[in-house]
């Protein structure tokens, strides 16, 4: 059995799950205005490795989202991943928090823009197909509303962005999914299992999270 603990705490979302072979065997997770991240992510690992009844031994890999996302966030979840992969001499995977967060969409066909907000009217966005394949990068961007006009498939638009850009992008094939706010631990347990699998791993000692921008203050 491969059991691997993924690590998401991207946004005001502190999420911990533990997954045997790509399935979530075991989740919690919090989402506060105030970012308990700190507070909260030690106690998370803690009880959904005891509610498993495995140990930390017993774990093959550690797997931390990299981000984009709020730049406290992030080093939190990174800093912790980094010392328990080092400390239990396993290797560190790092997870695209876009794609874990357009894999809750349940859609079969359409284009899914994840989106985390960054500040005043500017997102971190990517493009996935239906099968959740990114077709185009990580950016970030300011919505007009000529942002995403040139596509005339449905659009699924996912994150904590929704309420402030929907006022903008008005499109008739525009659909905001409502309750898919945060990237959680749960969507990463299959693309961490997958990724070691292929055994693409990051360096511990020299990984840093992926800011796309020098700075994000934590709301």
């Amino acid at each position: 059995m491969t059991y691997i603990l993924n690590i998401e705490t991207a946004t005001k979302n502190c999420s911990v799950s533990l997954a045997a072979d790509g399935k979530t065997i075991s989740c919690l997770e919090i989402a506060e205005l105030g970012y308990s991240h700190a507070e909260k992510l030690h106690l998370f690992i803690e009880e959904v490795i005891s509610d498993a009844g495995i140990s930390l031994n017993d774990l093959k890999s550690i797997a931390v989202s990299q981000g984009p996302g709020s730049y406290t966030g992030l080093r939190i979840g990174v800093s912790a991943a980094k010392g328990m992969s080092y400390a239990l001499q396993i290797p560190l995977i790092a997870v695209d928090t876009l794609e874990s967060l357009a894999r809750q969409v349940a859609a079969e066909d359409g284009l899914i823009v994840p989106m985390i907000d960054a500040r005043r009217m500017e997102v971190y966005s990517a493009i996935f197909n239906s099968d959740k394949e990114k077709i185009r990068e990580v950016q970030a961007e300011i919505i007009t509303e000529e942002s995403f006009a040139d596509i005339s498939e449905t659009v699924y638009f996912i994150g904590d962005s929704n309420e402030k850009v929907k006022s903008t992008l008005k499109k008739s094939n525009f659909v905001f999914l409502e309750g898919i706010a945060y990237p959680s631990a749960k969507e990463m347990s299959c693309i961490s299992y997958k990724k070691f699998q292929e055994k693409d791993f990051v360096d511990v000692a020299y990984f840093e999270p992926y800011y796309l921008k020098d700075f994000m203050f934590a709301k």
